[in-house]
């Protein structure tokens, strides 16, 4: 099967499906925790003002949310995948919440977190310390009220008010010590969001990696673990060889996650992954044969799945959403490309493209024929 598609310079070629589509396996136990951070499925027909009134298709949020726990993975609920601080407000952010742990309850084994942070309060409105421990205490209130487990989410009111490291610390103090469960950390890097620059107090990793580890040795207990988001897998290993004995490493680093996962022989990463939503059957296959002690399977599965990533991920990086939601259309979990905020836009034809190859190539277009029909359809509205 051949499909036209377009190359830089304004030019076509014709592209020949290569693929054979990943089977993931059923019932698959992993040996490391592994969350997808899940996206959410706007409903189009319902908007009248996508940019700052967003509305969810509940339907098919929920539909691809049992998507993920059919295929065994833990779900990392409202974090940046939904769009969280990017056309997807904390009211809504509340309402995903609310009916994904509800919706978690009625299937067996389910498991997810959600963030917490502190995006109903704009960073220019936090004046103080207090106006940050406030609003990360109203969300935490809600999560833990539900029921849930928090995922305390890198904060932008905390970095415009912080004037260095003890700031932080006052702040990570005061929630961790009053959180009713554990907790999971998020070390957002600013190529995620620039509003986060200079997080934990300092521009130097060094620096900023010696206070997060204070205060993780200070709430060891109530520390999960922590996710850290920074697209540089030696400043991930710094960070996993320095944690306390029952605090694990989630890897948030959409480039380098296979290595991390697979660990060095002393120490492994678990997984809270942006990508895991959009290569969910090829990481549920390669994780089962790593739980077999298959390390060449796992490499073969995952090895193609990272040319996929960094171009989703790819600068500007805040963007990857796009990715995210335009493999989900591409695979039928909704019937639209449409995002909130009109995220679609975010990205060209061009990088559309990049990436319907590299999915095809990673074995991840469920349904090549409905793929192609729909990468069609897209390029024909781009001009084609």
């Amino acid at each position: 099967m051949d499909i036209t598609l377009p190359v830089e310079g304004g030019r076509s070629t014709s592209y020949r499906m290569a693929g054979q589509p990943v089977q993931p396996v059923a019932g698959a136990r992993f040996s490391r925790i592994a969350y997808a951070a899940a996206h959410v499925v706007a409903d189009p027909l319902a908007m009248t003002d996508p940019w700052s009134q967003p509305v969810v298709d509940w339907d098919r949020t929920m539909a691809f949310r049992h998507h993920l726990w059919a295929l065994g993975f833990r779900i990392a609920e409202a974090m940046d995948t939904s769009q969280r601080g990017m056309g997807f407000d904390w009211a809504s952010a509340k309402e995903l919440i609310r009916r994904s742990i509800a919706e978690a309850r009625t299937v067996p084994g389910a498991d997810l977190a959600s963030g917490a942070g502190t995006d109903h309060l704009a960073p220019a409105a936090a004046k103080t310390l207090d106006d940050v421990i406030r609003a990360y205490e109203e969300q935490f209130s809600f999560i833990e009220g539900e029921g849930g487990k928090a995922i305390m989410m890198a904060s932008r009111a905390l970095a415009a008010v912080a004037k260095g490291p003890d700031d932080y610390a006052r702040v990570y103090d005061r929630i961790l010590s009053q959180a009713s469960g554990k907790v999971i950390l998020h070390w957002l890097g600013d190529m995620f969001d620039p509003a986060l620059k200079g997080y934990w107090g300092s521009n130097h990793f060094e620096a900023a990696l010696d206070t997060v580890v204070a205060i993780i040795e200070r709430h060891a207990g109530k520390v999960e673990g922590i996710k850290i988001s920074l697209l540089d897998a030696g400043k991930e290993v710094l960070l996993r060889d320095r944690l306390p004995e029952g605090v694990v490493m989630f890897t948030g680093d959409d480039f380098n996650y296979p290595e991390l996962i697979a660990g060095d022989g002393r120490r492994h990463s678990h997984a809270l992954l942006g990508i895991f939503d959009a290569i969910a059957p090829a990481a549920n296959a390669a994780l089962a044969k790593l739980a077999d002690g298959d390390h060449a399977g796992y490499d073969t599965l995952m090895a193609p799945t990272v040319p996929l990533s960094r171009k989703i991920f790819e600068a500007p990086t805040e963007y990857y959403k796009a990715g995210i939601v335009f493999m989900a259309w591409l695979n039928g979990h909704q019937d639209h490309f449409s995002m909130v905020g009109g995220m679609q836009s975010a990205r060209g034809i061009l990088h559309y493209a990049d990436v319907f190859r590299l999915a095809d190539q990673a074995g991840l277009l469920a349904d090549p024929e409905l793929a192609v029909a729909r990468m069609k359809h897209l390029w024909a509205v781009a001009g084609a």
